[in-house]
């Protein structure tokens, strides 16, 4: 009988679903603002992370699974959200230079991760690891893009909650960016118990995690919605 838990990745690839639709109704109110455009790129990423993980433990693993499964978590699961607040929070000169130099790197590990060859007696029927991967030297180069992702997106996040605390702005807008840098530390925190073989409990926090990103969401969206109200009366 399949654990309940293997399940859990999809319903948080729903979750990412509807974010995703709701993120792209806002970009196109907005005109396509990119840092919009770019968080809705990051929940896509994760949400399909999640989708692969849901497959790989209901239906079976394989090589080529595990390897898109680790692109998508681990290469692409904070990047894109990360530079939403960059373009959000910075110049937009400052915010394409940091994408010039940081993209082609992402990508170039990304390729690095396919070509690898791997260790087939590594490879577990329902549990994806990046143990799989040959080339140990790419799970090196990992930290960088999350360390770069947790920098902007948490200390993005934590920052602006804090400005807007001290500015006694809308209290929507402090609770919006808490939430959401206690949610983008979530897989971060679930990825230290994958590292160790508790691949499942990355599950959970994941789904925790995408909760309290959506819910923070929410509450600038009300902030915006506050501050439009009051410039229009």
């Amino acid at each position: 009988m399949i654990s309940w838990i293997r399940y859990l990745p999809l319903g948080t690839s729903l979750i990412c679903l509807l974010f995703f639709v709701t993120l792209i109704n806002h970009a196109r109110r907005r005109s396509w603002a990119l840092h919009i455009v770019w968080w809705a790129f990051g929940v896509a990423t994760y949400g399909l992370g999640t989708l692969i993980e849901g497959v790989i433990g209901i239906i079976g693993n394989t090589a080529t699974l595990t390897k898109f499964w680790y692109i998508l978590g681990a290469i692409w699961g904070a990047y894109p959200l990360a530079q939403g607040t960059v373009y959000l929070l910075l110049k937009k000169k400052t915010a394409h230079t940091l994408t010039l130099v940081s993209l082609p790197l992402v990508v170039l590990f990304s390729i690095f991760v396919l070509i690898s060859p791997v260790k087939g007696e590594v490879l577990s029927s329902t549990l994806p690891t990046g143990k799989l991967l040959g080339w140990v030297w790419v799970r090196w180069l990992t930290p960088f893009v999350n360390l770069y992702a947790v920098f902007f997106l948490v200390g993005g996040a934590v920052w602006s909650a804090w400005r807007a605390w001290r500015k006694n702005d809308d209290k929507n807008r402090a609770i919006g960016n808490s939430l959401i840098a206690l949610g983008a530390l979530m897989p971060a925190i679930g990825g230290g118990f994958a590292k160790v073989g508790k691949i499942e409990t990355l599950y959970l926090f994941e789904f925790v995690g995408i909760l309290l990103i959506f819910a923070g969401y929410t509450f600038i969206s009300r902030y915006a919605t506050n501050l439009y109200n009051q410039l229009t009366k």
